[in-house]
C-alpha cells in the first residue's frame, strides 16, 4: 500500500527523490483520514521550508491540518492542479495529488525519513 521507492514522515508526508530536489505529497493514510478534500493551501516557488515545520494546510469536508515539511530547502514547484481539483490528492496521493518540490539544503536528511516498512509499523502501532 505504501511504496517502497518513497521516505515517510510521522506527519503522514511522503517524499520522493528526483534528481537533486525531492517531490512531497500526503500518504494515503492521510488522505483516508482526511476524507474529502475540498482545499489545499501551499506557497509558491522561492519560499523557504524547514524539516518537520508547516509549509501549508490541506482542508477537508472534516477538518483544516497542517502540511509539513519532510526537509529544509525551498520550494521551486507547486502543484497548480489542486487549486481548481484538490480531489486529486484524494484520487492519486502518489502521483497526480503531489504538493510541492523542494530543493533541498541537506539532501541527507531525506535518508533519516522513515522507510515504508517503518511507516507501516508505525501506524499499526497506533501512529496518528
Amino acid at each position: 500500500m505504501y511504496p517502497e521507492d518513497l521516505r515517510y514522515t510521522s506527519e503522514h508526508e511522503w517524499a520522493r527523490r528526483e534528481g537533486e530536489a525531492v517531490r512531497v505529497g500526503i500518504t494515503h493514510f492521510a488522505q483516508d483520514s482526511l476524507g474529502d478534500i475540498v482545499y489545499v493551501d501551499i506557497p509558491g516557488p522561492g519560499t523557504a521550508v524547514n524539516a518537520g515545520q508547516p509549509f501549508g494546510e490541506v482542508e477537508s469536508t472534516k477538518s483544516v491540518s497542517d502540511l509539513f515539511s519532510p526537509v529544509t530547502g525551498e520550494i521551486v514547484e507547486r502543484n497548480g492542479a489542486l487549486e481548481e481539483a484538490p480531489e486529486l490528492v484524494n484520487q492519486d496521493p502518489y502521483g497526480k495529488g503531489w504538493m510541492i518540490v523542494i530543493t533541498p539544503s541537506q539532501p541527507a536528511q531525506l535518508d533519516t525519513l522513515l522507510t515504508a516498512e517503518q511507516y507501516e509499523a508505525f501506524l499499526a502501532g497506533g501512529g496518528h
